[in-house]
């Protein structure tokens, strides 16, 4: 089969074997998403090397112990764990100490016309939910994961630094939420104007400079810059809440004494749970398509992952 790999500094569509493990269901891609992730694994984060990609829809080809999943349109949570330790037992392998991650570490990703997952991790997709849409249901999910980590209700003020693919799908999620204020922020006004169709407010960096100081109790950074972690100290109130969704390969300078003085918690969050994400997207709750950019065959990955990276590209997807 053809897949995206990244080994030995090297980024190539390649021949490789199907993957073998029969214990784990067998599932045929048929389209998947480029994610910020995968760009950041290219330039070193994670340290990983194989087939790269976790955001996918597919059809379910085998699947022992599961023949109802057969011919199935399925996604797929992407973090298999050892099914043993309390997190596995009580269905949440997430922060398994022994966990894999499609794409990411240590099991091979969707960027590939087929991928392995244990049968647990796999959720029939709607059937009034077209691939353009499912294949959204990890970075929604993602996006709506943050609502596990923090409160967000109709007494919050929220803000959103970043109105990238990530950004806009956190702003849309959390306006579920009805808070009493929520703002997107970004540079970009034809990426503003999805959430802004939405009825999100939002705003410029050149606006929000020295506009809204110490006024959120929530802020989510999605910008995964260096300046978007300034930005949202800056709008935090004391004793607010600063929100990390970003993944990137690099560090930033945390400005410690600030958090100390105004009691800043600051809280990560990174894989949510894909029924409510699914959920959304059948009701046609959340904007997806206008995030799409372009689309790819499988064939074209480097050249699409090039393009994944220019300016004002928001979501490329690959068809293999």
């Amino acid at each position: 089969m053809k897949a995206l790999r990244y080994e030995k500094g090297r980024l190539a569509v390649e021949e490789v074997a199907r993957p073998s493990d029969e214990r784990e269901a067998l599932v045929r891609v048929t389209l998947s998403g480029i994610c910020n992730t995968d760009v950041e694994i290219v330039r070193g984060y994670a340290g990983f090397e194989g087939t790269i990609g976790h955001e996918f829809v597919g059809v379910v080809e085998s699947a022992t112990g599961a023949r109802e999943l057969v011919g199935q349109r399925v996604v797929g949570e992407i973090n298999a764990g050892c099914g043993e330790c309390e997190l596995c037992r009580s269905n949440d392998s997430r922060h398994c100490a022994r966990r894999t991650v499609l794409g990411i570490v240590g099991r091979d990703g969707a960027h590939a016309e087929f991928l392995r997952l244990p049968v647990v991790n796999l959720l029939r997709v709607p059937d009034g939910v077209p691939d353009e849409r499912a294949v959204f249901a990890e970075p929604l999910a993602a996006a709506w994961g943050i609502t596990e980590r923090v409160t967000v209700d109709k007494d919050s003020s929220v803000a959103v630094i970043g109105d990238g693919k990530l950004g806009l799908l956190c702003a849309q999620a959390l306006s579920f939420k009805r808070p009493a204020r929520l703002v997107l922020i970004g540079k970009h006004s034809n990426k503003l104007e999805i959430a802004l169709r939405r009825g999100i407010e939002t705003a410029t960096l050149y606006e929000v400079q020295g506009k809204w100081p110490r006024t959120f109790d929530v802020v989510v950074e999605a910008s995964g810059s260096e300046s978007g972690f300034a930005l949202a100290l800056e709008l935090l109130r004391p004793r607010g809440v600063l929100v990390l969704k970003s993944t990137f390969h690099g560090e930033t300078q945390v400005p410690t004494s600030r958090i100390v003085v105004d009691e800043i918690s600051v809280v990560g969050s990174r894989c949510g749970r894909f029924a409510p994400a699914l959920d959304l997207l059948e009701r046609g709750a959340v904007d997806v398509e206008s995030l799409i950019s372009e689309e790819y065959p499988l064939a074209e990955g480097v050249r699409a992952m090039r393009r994944a990276t220019e300016k004002g590209v928001i979501k490329v997807l690959l068809r293999p």
